[in-house]
């Protein structure tokens, strides 16, 4: 429940979108005027493992889902409109939204289209939207001798963002307000007073940091710090990366995003001469064994629970994806952009999702802690609301959480027994396990 009076300090774990945004908009709450806030993370920003750090993210309004789609929208006025998109840091490419006739992932393309159109027409630009019902049609408009799916539609009023920009722009706006402290430390646990008031966080050091309140935002981590089972879990997703010439990406500067919701497959118009191909999937899981984060239901040999965490880059500097996610992206160049076919990806990462089983955001207070805020379950999502979603989170530990969203960022009542996202976005098939397609092959 929300506190009253407001709290005296608030502490953020993680600077991630849900993170630096929610540290920005309290700065902008007045009633939050006098509140200190600290905002930890584990490595000083940006984070080279974080989600959101990395070349582009897709902006779009296109949903299947209403009240996402007019968020985004919202969000997209502001990539369009101020400073934040400003300097490069946003294009209106246009995006082709496709999907294979008949197969999972068409009608999140029909729902998204019958949306947009309705958003479109609101603002009267429904000229931006058309359908493209063949394979010939979408190839024409991508414009890069290849295409993806058979059905579909552009909307050139969507484009993409240059993520880690976006991002590196946030962080400066937070530090200019002088209201943010910023720490560089690494949470292992929350700290109780009694079995249900959390007091603050203890830090790797053993250090313990005391706050009225704690907003746990730590992205695909946050399952370390509390117990998200059947609720959310990280997932890992392939990101690829091809070298261009000059003279190669100025041959794509026009191209559109492709993103096919059958595959989860895409590709956004390079910068920098780096193309990236990538795939929004179920994603790899990554089970490992740690110390129940509830105290509270530990015996006294030490309880161990089984959650999906993040193995990055940081962790083992020499990971890349597994053969099965590369394949994946090489089929999808070679079908997108044909001439790139055989060209070698330079590099390749991981980037981990929290995942929640329909995609929703997580966005509440915890129903059996006192002063603990959940902020995570951004489902691979989350990025384009980075000049909103702050004010939505603020709302929500105000207790005046959008009535679109109540249901949807709630705390689940009934946990999944496995948490497999089901909006009708993801390719790839669902359960695999890292290390195992790891040791299917890989450039390990």
């Amino acid at each position: 429940m929300p506190l009253s009076p407001p709290p005296s300090t608030i502490l953020i774990t993680g600077s991630g979108v849900f993170g630096l945004s929610t540290a920005l908009a309290l700065t902008q709450n007045p009633t939050y005027a006098r509140t200190r806030i600290l905002l930890l993370d584990r490595s000083p920003f940006p984070a080279p493992d974080g989600a959101s750090i990395d070349s582009s993210r897709i902006i779009r309004a296109d949903y299947s889902d209403r009240a996402y789609a007019a968020l985004a929208s919202a969000a997209q006025r502001a990539w369009r409109e101020t400073a934040l998109g400003a300097d490069g840091r946003y294009a209106e490419s246009g995006l082709v939204l496709v999907a294979k006739r008949g197969e999972l992932g068409e009608a999140y393309v029909r729902g998204s289209l019958e949306n947009v159109r309705a958003l479109d027409a609101d603002h009267g630009a429904e000229e931006e939207v058309q359908e493209l019902s063949d394979r010939e049609s979408i190839e024409k408009v991508v414009g890069t001798g290849g295409g993806s799916g058979d059905w579909g539609y552009v909307n050139r009023g969507s484009g993409w963002a240059d993520a880690e920009a976006g991002m590196r722009y946030l962080w400066q706006r937070v530090q200019d307000t002088g209201r943010v402290e910023f720490i560089h430390a690494e949470v292992t646990q929350l700290v109780r007073e009694g079995k249900k008031k959390v007091i603050g966080v203890r830090v790797k050091d053993g250090s313990v940091l005391k706050a009225d309140l704690v907003v746990l935002a730590a992205g695909a981590w946050t399952g370390g710090l509390v117990d998200l089972r059947g609720r959310a879990t990280a997932t890992g997703q392939v990101l690829t990366y091809v070298d261009l010439t000059a003279a190669e990406q100025e041959r794509l500067s026009r191209m559109p995003v492709l993103l096919n919701m059958t595959t989860g497959l895409f590709i956004i118009p390079p910068k920098n001469r780096v193309l990236k191909v990538a795939r929004h999937a179920y994603g790899y899981l990554n089970p490992t064994r740690i110390r129940d984060p509830d105290d509270r239901r530990r015996r006294s040999d030490g309880s161990l629970i089984s959650v999906s965490l993040p193995r990055t880059a940081v962790d083992d500097p020499k990971l890349w994806v597994p053969r099965e996610g590369e394949d994946a992206c090489r089929a999808a160049l070679r079908e997108m952009i044909p001439w790139l076919a055989d060209r070698p990806f330079a590099r390749s990462r991981l980037c981990w999702y929290s995942d929640t089983p329909r995609g929703d955001f997580l966005i509440t207070y915890h129903p059996e802690f006192e002063n603990l805020f959940i902020a995570t379950g951004g489902s691979g999502h989350g990025y384009k609301f980075l000049p909103v979603i702050g004010e939505c989170i603020v709302k929500c530990i105000s207790g005046e959480c959008p009535e679109e969203f109540k249901d949807k960022w709630a705390w689940p009542k009934d946990p999944v027994e496995d948490v497999v996202t089901q909006d009708g976005s993801r390719g790839g098939r669902p359960g695999l396990i890292l290390e195992q397609e790891l040791r299917k092959g890989s450039r390990l």
